[in-house]
């Protein structure tokens, strides 16, 4: 019987289906214009641009001019790319427009559907940033779709790593740029290092569209994004600790895989005090439990931590001698990416390679913190539904459904479980052999590299041909991606997240044309593409005859969305397809997550080897353990993101503040407040309130004056005059240094002064901020601990944390006074003492650079032979090798046959 749910949403339908329906009426008026815009030249659909750009000057909303600006866009893009764009990816461009989540099948055109919105908000003047995961893409998309830009008369601009200054700043000056999510919180955190504003590449934070959401945004928002500077080498701790670390035995630590921690258990304890005594690495008379051991419990569970966690080949591989990340969501390697607080150096220990020493962070945010800077945010994915929650909570992001242009035929099956991996694994290989025989091509997914090279074993072993694509073929990824869909093609993937490239069945047309040119670049383009999609047609009518692309799994990832992307592969624009899970009760997920009950089902069932159970009950339940997994994993994020808030309101402060000073002509108001604030704090201090003269501390207050302002003023001898309270005497300091500090800048002259004070603050601030994030890293890693005196850690943070930053604003305001109290112009007899010293230095360099040549005296023999060391004539002809003819025993050409 169906519940009253079920039968409502059959009437009135879901809340989703009445949005998409809501936009129709707009979808409707865009069409209508078609006609319109189809009639304007080429330089009448650029004239149309600077209307709608004049129009929003003068106050119109974007949301008035939505319908045109998109008829203008869709022309543009027909007569650029010869794309026409579908009603649902209209639909889909008016809710990115909206500040929503587009969430849009695989294959139904993402990239285009970012044109539309891009174009109308790029209209305000403001610049429009277009996100995506990895820099192929950046520039793939930028060029694609620069072309639909550029017919409408706006510029598109690509970021890129180790992009040149002013070729940078030019891409984020365009209307709409493309970058890589890194690229940008990186420059966001490189700008607010910058000492001019001239320097700055970013000019606001105004609307941003994210492709492969949920990956950017979910995913790899668990890593903050740090710029760092190098510490102190440390790698002989690190090699010693990771002797030690193997000779632990099961009953030392703890492993709690679900959670993903490792700790010592008291036994552990006891043998890495007897272990650390022996190495010299803890005093004879501490123990692990001392406050000064803090560092080194803190490496041996970083040590703990490598061995038992990381795993090579699946959490990061060993190349050209360094230790290199595997993004776990896309199966991708991330060089340069590397763990904080020492993990990445314990993991460089245990495999051997050259450790790289530990980094002091000098920016850091996270993703989250960065993307809320934007006024407006929306994101393309194929899959966020499972995700809505957070998508909601943290970015204020609704997700809604796009329908596809084509009703989805693609069958899913339900999950096939076995009992054990080999039976699985034998199953797979039967499964992709059959499907081989019938020309229909396989897209193998796998969790891991370990596990796609165990397979493509099995496979060489049955002599199927296949590809294999995972962190270390990542060169030859597009190439791999686009042969996926030919009849008989075999993949083997680990992960299909962001992949960037459709895989169309019967193969890629584009890409074969490219390879077929760059290998005869004298044929005709028009014959050779005519015969390659004659052959990919005849290719793709084979492989819909044998049932279109069967995308087979061969484990459960922990988040649903991953399933969702894999599966999504197959069945795109309206194609057949088949999708299947193969799992085992050995697997991770299965393992970790509640295989016992299915194991007593299975066992009770009686059931043989080889076979599987499949059914729609063992899905449902799947997914319960996979929407727990998300649910945890959900609270860690958002845990960390409410630690992280705290410093991020402080470093919106500090970086506001730069900007300031940065904008400001003239800091002589600040500098001066600042110093005046000093002055209060010591007269405070030396003088409280409410104290008698007899009580004041006026000698103090003078060494003091002295040292912070760098003025000898006569507090004592004020002190005692008739009816001078602190007040007066405030006053008095106040005048006294504003006094020294007008003299020093006519000494300087204004100009040069302005400029000392702005350098000087800005480094102060710099220099404060960087030791104030070092201190919230250490207490973010002790506060955990208070929970046990019943404190809330949060809390506690919170508190501290704004103390904290009391002290940082404090400090800088006296670092500040007494730099700016005792810099000085030089002197004439200075600066002639100085340039002689650094005229002497750049002597001694030259002569260092070209020593003058003292040569051996020739030899008796050499003299008697009739050589003459001034005449080269007598030296006879050697070699540039041989002896010198001297008699020295030097070669010649290190003798007298120097150049």
């Amino acid at each position: 019987m169906l519940g009253f749910g079920t039968i409502a949403k059959k009437i009135f339908g879901t809340t989703n289906d009445r949005r998409v329906r809501a936009v129709q009426p707009i979808v409707d008026r865009i069409n209508a214009l078609e006609a319109e815009f189809a009639a304007l030249s080429d330089e009448g659909l650029k004239e149309k641009t600077a209307e709608f750009r004049d129009r929003i000057a003068k106050g119109e909303d974007l949301d008035d001019i939505l319908p045109e600006a998109f008829a203008n866009c869709r022309e543009g893009a027909k007569r650029a790319l010869g794309l026409r764009a579908f009603d649902v990816q209209l639909i889909g461009g008016y809710f990115l427009h909206s500040g929503d989540i587009a969430e849009m099948k695989t294959g139904e055109g993402k990239t285009l559907v970012a044109t539309f919105p891009a174009y109308l908000n790029a209209l305000t003047g403001k610049g429009v940033h277009i996100v995506t995961v990895n820099d192929y893409l950046a520039k793939r998309d930028a060029e694609w779709m620069g072309k639909v830009y550029g017919a409408l008369g706006m510029t598109t601009g690509v970021v890129y790593p180790q992009q040149p200054e002013d070729e940078k700043k030019a891409a984020y000056a365009c209307d709409i740029t493309y970058a890589t999510n890194n690229e940008l919180g990186f420059d966001y955190l490189r700008d607010n290092m910058k000492m001019q504003l001239s320097e700055m590449a970013q000019r606001g934070h105004y609307f941003a569209i994210v492709d492969e959401v949920d990956s950017i945004l979910i995913d790899e928002a668990r890593t903050p994004l740090i710029i760092s500077g190098p510490a102190q080498d440390r790698s002989e701790l690190y090699i010693t600790i990771d002797k030690i670390i193997p000779e632990l035995l099961e009953e030392h630590f703890t492993l709690d895989e679900k959670t993903r921690n490792v700790t010592y258990t008291d036994e552990g304890n006891e043998f890495l005090e007897e272990r650390l005594h022996g190495a010299g690495l803890l005093p004879e008379d501490h123990t692990l439990y001392d406050p000064e051991s803090t560092t080194i419990v803190h490496h041996v569970n970083q040590g703990l931590r490598a061995h038992k966690l990381f795993q090579k080949d699946k959490d990061y591989i060993v190349r050209d001698n360094q230790v290199v990340l595997i993004d776990e969501f896309t199966g991708r390697m991330m060089p340069g990416r590397r763990l904080s607080d020492g993990l990445h150096q314990a993991i460089e220990a245990k495999e051997g390679v050259a450790i790289q020493p530990e980094n002091v962070t000098l920016a850091s945010v996270t993703f989250q913190n960065y993307f809320r800077l934007y006024e407006k945010l929306a994101g393309m994915t194929g899959t966020a539904s499972t995700e809505a929650e957070e998508f909601q909570e943290i970015y204020g992001l609704g997700v809604v459904e796009i329908p596809t242009n084509k009703p989805v035929a693609r069958v899913d099956e339900d999950d096939q479980i076995y009992r054990t991996a080999d039976e699985k694994y034998k199953a797979i290989v039967q499964e992709i052999k059959a499907a081989n025989e019938r020309g229909q091509p396989v897209l193998v997914g796998t969790t891991s590299i370990e596990r796609s090279e165990f397979l493509s074993g099995l496979l060489q072993a049955e002599n199927v041909p296949h590809n294999v694509l995972n962190a270390r073929q990542h060169e030859q990824e597009a190439q791999i991606v686009a042969d996926a869909g030919k009849p008989d093609a075999v993949t083997i993937a680990t992960n299909m997240a962001g992949r960037g490239t459709d895989i169309q069945l019967g193969g890629n047309v584009e890409m074969r044309v490219m390879q077929a040119m760059a290998a005869d670049p004298e044929a005709d383009p028009e014959a050779l593409r005519n015969r390659i999609e004659a052959e990919v047609a005849g290719d793709k009518a084979k492989v819909l005859e044998a049932g279109g692309l069967y995308v087979l799994a061969t484990e459960r990832h922990e988040s649903r969305r991953i399933d969702n992307q894999l599966r999504g592969r197959s069945g795109r624009q309206g194609d057949p397809g088949r999708s299947s899970f193969y799992l085992s009760l050995e697997d991770d997920l299965m393992r970790i997550f509640g295989s016992e009950r299915l194991d007593k089902v299975l066992s009770t069932l009686g059931m043989q080897e080889g076979e599987a159970i499949k059914h729609p009950w063992v899905n449902k339940s799947l997914e319960r353990a996979q929407a727990k997994v998300e649910g945890r994993n959900f609270d860690i994020r958002k845990q960390l993101l409410k630690f992280d808030d705290v410093m991020n309101e402080q470093r919106k402060v500090i970086f506001s503040q730069r900007r300031e000073i940065m904008e400001a002509d003239d800091l002589e108001e600040i500098a001066q407040d600042m110093r005046h604030n000093v002055i209060d704090d010591l007269v405070h201090v030396h003088m409280p309130p409410k104290s008698y003269a007899d009580q004041w501390d006026t000698e103090g207050l003078k060494a003091e004056i002295e040292k912070e302002i760098g003025i000898s003023v006569p507090v004592v001898e004020w002190a005692d005059e008739e009816g001078v309270d602190d007040e007066v005497i405030r006053e008095r300091l106040y005048e006294a240094s504003d006094v020294h500090m007008a003299a020093k800048a006519e000494a300087f002259g204004a100009e040069q002064m302005r400029s000392i004070e702005k350098q000087l603050i800005l480094q102060t601030i710099d220099a404060k901020w960087r030791e104030h994030l070092l201190t919230l890293e250490h207490l973010r890693s002790v506060v955990g601990f208070r929970s046990y005196a019943q404190r809330d850690p949060l809390n506690e943070y919170k508190s501290e944390a704004f103390q904290l930053f009391e002290g940082l604003l404090d400090g800088l305001r006296g670092e500040v006074t007494q730099k700016l109290a005792h810099i000085r112009p030089l002197t004439q007899e200075e600066q002639e003492a100085m340039l002689a010293q650094m005229t002497g230095q750049a002597k001694a360099a030259e002569a260092a650079a070209s020593p003058e040549r003292k040569l051996p005296a020739p030899t008796q023999e050499a003299i008697e032979a009739g050589f003459v060391e001034d005449d080269p004539t007598t030296w006879g002809n050697p070699g540039r090798n041989d002896p010198c003819p001297c008699g020295s025993g030097n070669k010649f050409k290190h003798c007298h046959g120097a150049l």
